[in-house]
């Protein structure tokens, strides 16, 4: 299997640069790329990466997307003189010439591609290119938008040529709309673009009528191209995290790509004077995270966009973190999307109704009376002078740089020198991968000792002793930050969880996420918020009723193949990104009703949150599960998440009651306008 980081950058690349006084163009700056690199060497990041070096992307590559008369022009370019330059830019929207520009442009195409190259022929197993110019707005005849080359439509045709691939996904998370990319591909079904973008009903710049909600494709591409449009600024974090939860991973884990390519802009982050946004560096380790599940991991992430340079740096580098497999940091702000975004995600939904499964029993309408509308006018009436615009903005610049500074020392933490670890035990040992360490258990009277206050009178047994001795080893080195996760087997996983939720707790953890698969009789009490129970379980539980901190969600899997996806998207990641969880803790019983997919893709979604701090403790008679879990938490390769199988009405329905019934109390499952 594949390990590894491909890092790509070329200190050329900065060599193009503005020539003259263009107050449109004047943000895109070599700095970008400089301080981006620079930052990450400040992490040690850069050493961490395998280096591979970047290359001239040829004519051939280039004319697979784009026409030879501007590959002509582009070409032209490098004799002129200043005045010549100037005049050929004026005839595109915001691009500017250098006589290095065609190099450089060249170089971010061949740097992209060498780290397809370098992810599909597994010499590593994802990576990041550092290049400019961009290139989503880029189009077949034409340059856009600070875009001479669209770098990453071209290693899309060039992946499909060279591979054979058959489904490839392009995530665009720029602020801007990647018009260029949409134009390219709206017509072809086997790459799925998703973008959203900063649009206020078309006031923002590439203000187009097509990049709106209901712009989904064209003929064999009806439903590939997503449009998320956000219509006010100040988005954030959660707001983020709810388009992806209840639009982009149900499509993408339905569409099963082969690779997965991200137009990687931040100017969609905190403090971007083009953006407007309110995310913060971290939300991108979480977006990162995600999609790592995709395409067996195989994700080249290429920079785009990104105008504010601490800004831009932070967010590369937590990319560039989770990519190397680095725990997640605990995510921020509020858990409650806008409802703008709110209304956003639902007319989108209700646009690609049509064409996917997943969305086939949903509940969706268009939503016309958007609350953004009245927000518009009063910015139309609003005109602020030029000089009084640029003071302000010097000013914000300032206050986020600071507001960084003191953020990121915040959120990042010391990985702990281990990532996951099990206890001694012969009947688990050979099932696991290499890179698990092995723990000694606790002491019989230290165990006695630390469960004499709770379920004394059910710790008796030798062999219960003996694995809560196993189990607790493991899980105070958890607690203590000395290993990220851990997997334990235990012959009675429902008193080992509790004694694990209880023992957390009493740790001074204050927010336990519980998820337990099958048969599990014993749950603790939660009346306190310091425990979240989802209980996944094939039959109701009689005389139990759901609340706000015991939710049971009933769950067959289906025998084709993985339905999970519908309910792990649609309710728990949502439910469990409210709550923002400092420890997670999956306990699988008797009769589990989840296959090992099933199971796998919970353990890998999970490790986002609580800064990637998992235990899951595993019923003896389930030990087949071991081998697949205990590879989700190293996290050396994507488990198989098995065939995705749309849900049935009846699952939709359930998860949408569940829905009803919680999305007051946990803010992320909201996705209907009509709260």
């Amino acid at each position: 299997m594949a390990s590894g980081t491909a890092l790509i950058y070329d200190e050329e690349m900065t060599t193009h640069k503005l020539l003259w006084s263009d107050p449109i163009c004047d943000i895109e700056v070599p700095e970008r790329l400089s301080s981006s690199y620079e930052q990450l060497k400040s992490y040690h990041l850069v050493e961490r990466c395998v280096q591979v070096p970047a290359r001239e992307g040829s004519e051939e590559e280039i004319l697979l997307v784009h026409s030879s008369e501007h590959l002509e022009v582009a070409k032209s370019t490098q004799t002129m003189n200043e005045e010549e330059l100037k005049r050929v830019s004026e005839n595109y929207d915001a691009f500017f010439f250098h006589p290095s520009t065609y190099r450089c442009a060249r170089l971010a195409v061949g740097a992209t591609l060498q780290l397809v190259d370098a992810v599909m022929s597994g010499k590593v197993r994802n990576g990041m290119a550092l290049v400019r110019p961009p290139g989503h707005h880029s189009q077949r005849n034409a340059a856009n938008g600070f875009c001479l080359f669209n770098n990453v439509a071209i290693a899309a045709a060039y992946a499909k040529l060279k591979y054979g691939l058959q489904r490839i996904l392009i995530v665009d998370w720029d602020v801007h709309h990647g018009q260029g990319t949409q134009y390219i591909f709206e017509e072809d079904p086997s790459v799925l673009y998703f973008s959203w973008h900063r649009y206020e009903h078309q006031e923002f710049w590439p203000s187009l009528k097509e990049s709106d909600y209901d712009a989904v494709g064209l003929g064999k591409g009806k439903g590939f191209n997503i449009n998320l449009p956000w219509n006010k600024v100040g988005m954030g974090n959660s707001d983020y995290l709810a388009a992806f939860f209840h639009v982009l991973l149900p499509m993408a884990f339905e569409f099963d790509p082969e690779l997965v390519i991200v137009s990687s802009g931040y100017d969609s982050g905190i403090g971007d004077p083009e953006g407007e946004m309110n995310a913060t560096p971290e939300v991108f380790a979480h977006l990162t995270h995600f999609l790592m599940q995709l395409a067996s991991g195989k994700l080249c992430v290429v920079l785009e966009g990104g105008y504010h340079l601490k800004s831009l740096g932070e967010s590369v580098c937590m990319t560039v973190k989770t990519l190397l497999g680095d725990p997640v940091p605990q995510i921020t702000g509020e858990m409650a999307p806008c409802l703008s975004a709110v209304e956003s995600i639902q007319n989108v939904r209700a646009a690609h109704k049509p064409y996917w499964k997943w969305l086939m029993y949903e509940d969706t309408s268009f939503l016309q009376h958007l609350s953004t509308k009245s927000h518009l006018l009063k910015k139309a009436n609003s005109n602020p002078s030029t000089e009084h615009e640029s003071k302000i903005t010097n000013n914000k610049t300032v206050k986020v740089e600071r507001f960084l500074e003191l953020h990121m020392k915040n959120i990042l933490f010391t990985v702990p020198p281990i990532k996951t670890a099990t206890g001694h035990s012969e009947s688990s040992e050979h099932f696991l991968p290499v890179q698990v360490h092995l723990v000694k258990e606790m002491d019989k009277t230290e165990v006695k000792a630390l469960v004499s206050g709770f379920y004394a009178d059910l710790v008796k047994e030798d062999k219960i002793l003996l694995s809560l001795g196993s189990m607790l080893a493991i899980l105070d080195k958890i607690l203590k930050k000395e290993v990220c996760n851990g997997i334990a087997v235990s012959p009675t996983a429902a008193l080992s969880a509790a004694v694990a939720l209880r023992h957390s707790v009493h740790f001074g953890f204050q927010r336990v996420l519980c998820v337990f698969v099958g048969d599990m009789q014993i749950i603790p009490n939660t009346e306190d918020g310091k425990m979240l129970i989802i209980h996944i379980c094939e039959e109701e539980q009689s005389g139990k009723t759901s609340c706000k901190h015991c939710i049971s969600l009933n769950w067959k899997e289906d025998a084709e193949g993985n339905d999970f996806f519908a309910a792990v998207f649609g309710f728990i990641l949502p439910v469990a990104y409210s709550y923002q969880p400092n420890l997670t803790l999956i306990a699988v019983g008797p009769n589990r009703n989840l296959s090992i997919s099933g199971i796998s893709l919970l353990v890998a979604l999970l490790q986002g949150l609580a800064e990637s701090r998992i235990f899951a403790v595993i019923e003896d008679t389930e030990i087949n599960l071991m081998p697949s879990v205990a590879k989700a938490l190293v996290g050396a390769s994507t488990p198989p998440f098995g065939i995705y199988v749309p849900p049935t009405q009846e699952k939709v329905n359930k998860i949408k009651t569940l829905r009803d019934q919680f999305q007051h109390e946990w803010k992320m499952l909201q996705c209907s306008g009509k709260l």
